[in-house]
């Protein structure tokens, strides 16, 4: 894990950015039910705003691709009211990281405040496996115990996330 205790928060660099030029990501596994989708939307409506959607940029694409927020984009996608009130400007902040640490932000945005789909879940955790993520950096990362992601790795049914395991009975 990097040292960020003199780093500053992407959240003071917040920027407008036209939803046009955002993407939802692949991996998101974070769902929300009609009513508190409703419910978002009623907030965004009456509150504004209040927290910017994460993004990492993909200057080859001139794109913004999320790892936090999608709902938040969704409604400004989804609701002409709030698009016309923001000028199709959704608030984002950038961070930096590569693809697996990207995922594994997702997930600590999620399961910090919700629930997630388990197949979704499960994916997850089968990429970062072969990605070549530990076990200890996929705990650490997002938050997960040995027994969960124990039971993550044995729904998927692949054999390779079992591959680094010595099951012998000393």
């Amino acid at each position: 894990m990097q040292d960020n205790r003199n780093a500053l928060s992407p959240v003071y660099s917040v920027i407008p950015v036209p939803v046009e030029k955002v993407r939802a990501n692949a991996y998101n596994p974070n769902v929300v039910a009609p009513p508190e989708m409703e419910l978002l939307e009623l907030s965004i409506w009456e509150d504004g705003y209040t927290m910017p959607c994460v993004c990492y940029y993909l200057p080859e694409e001139d794109i913004y691709e999320l790892v936090d927020g999608f709902h938040r984009y969704l409604i400004m996608k989804t609701s002409k009211r709030i698009h016309e009130r923001e000028k199709g400007l959704l608030p984002v902040t950038v961070i930096n990281k590569d693809l697996s640490n990207r995922m594994a932000s997702t997930i600590r945005h999620n399961r910090a405040r919700g629930t997630h789909n388990i197949e979704l879940m499960t994916n997850i955790v089968a990429e970062l496996k072969k990605a070549g993520m530990s076990d200890i950096w996929i705990m650490n990362n997002i938050g997960m115990d040995k027994d969960e992601l124990l039971r993550f790795k044995q729904i998927s049914g692949l054999a390779a996330l079992f591959a680094d395991k010595d099951f012998s009975i000393p």
